[in-house]
């Protein structure tokens, strides 16, 4: 049956997203001692070195929202011909929060050099993919390299990225507090208010990690409640005077289509992940 023209497209849920089917990982492989420190490794089928994506699922940071919902997306970059290592991290209500949630995303992050050489993996091609909540901590891989030594979250020598895939990603908590994204969950992922911490924000801000020096893309649908297109407008305005910078926003598109293969979103994000680790 024909759909009107002025019928409103039908998005996707956040029950819609949870329901999404599991496709199991090639490997798991834990990076820490807690049981949730742990990667979903998905391999291409055919000969490595592979380029690799570091995925970094969203949900708030809390505890109910894991990293499973994303196996499909997984399979499809898998079938671009790129290792994908899907990582869980310590979020709030398990014992994340700060500086938990940081440092489990970091060692994530940097155990790649230790797993490349088992799993054909090209460490000199990694580019860091995160969803809602997921895009604010790959952003800050991006970024954590200019750290001051004396943060609790500072690493020596992070593992360099080709560049950022942020889907209606959150680069700016300071802001993310003043809207209550997420309900509170930017004040609570940092421990209190920007007035009342700001030394921590200028550390776990995307926005105050300023130019984070490799590529950002960003892609937000239209219609995204969850994340408004004018917050990432409005950070993507001052990003893009010290970085290289590029914004698609994608109509008819809500909050969870980027991440589900089949969607018509799903064409820009594979552009865009394909586009950075050619560079």
């Amino acid at each position: 049956m024909a759909i009107p023209e002025h019928s409103a497209p039908k998005l996707l849920t956040v029950d819609d997203y949870m329901r999404l089917p599991t496709i199991p990982a090639d490997h798991r492989l834990s990076y820490g001692s807690d049981p949730v420190q742990f990667g979903d490794l998905y391999l291409p089928s055919r000969p490595g070195p592979h380029p690799v994506v570091i995925l970094l699922h969203g949900g708030c940071w809390r505890e109910q929202y894991g990293l499973a919902p994303l196996g499909q997306l997984c399979a499809a970059l898998a079938g671009e011909g790129l290792a994908v290592w899907n990582v869980e991290y310590r979020r709030l209500g398990n014992g994340g929060g700060w500086p938990a949630t940081f440092l489990d995303v970091a060692s994530a992050a940097d155990t790649l050099r230790d797993i490349a050489g088992q799993y054909a993996l090209d460490i000199a091609r990694v580019v860091a993919v995160g969803h809602s909540a997921g895009g604010h901590l790959a952003l800050w891989l991006a970024g954590r390299r200019r750290l001051p030594p004396q943060s609790p979250l500072f690493a020596a020598a992070p593992l360099p990225l080709r560049g950022v895939v942020a889907l209606a990603g959150v680069p700016d908590l300071v802001e993310g507090v003043k809207r209550d994204l997420c309900g509170g969950a930017c004040r609570d992922l940092v421990g209190g208010s920007p007035d009342a911490m700001p030394q921590r924000y200028r550390q776990a801000s995307p926005r105050a990690l300023l130019p984070l020096g490799v590529p950002q893309w960003h892609i937000v649908g239209r219609e995204d409640l969850s994340v408004p297109v004018d917050y990432v407008e409005q950070y993507v305005a001052v990003a893009a005077q010290q970085d290289n910078v590029h914004l698609d926003i994608l109509e008819a598109t809500g909050h969870f289509e980027p991440v589900v293969p089949g969607t018509p979103a799903w064409a820009t994000v594979r552009a865009a992940v394909l586009a950075l680790l050619a560079r």
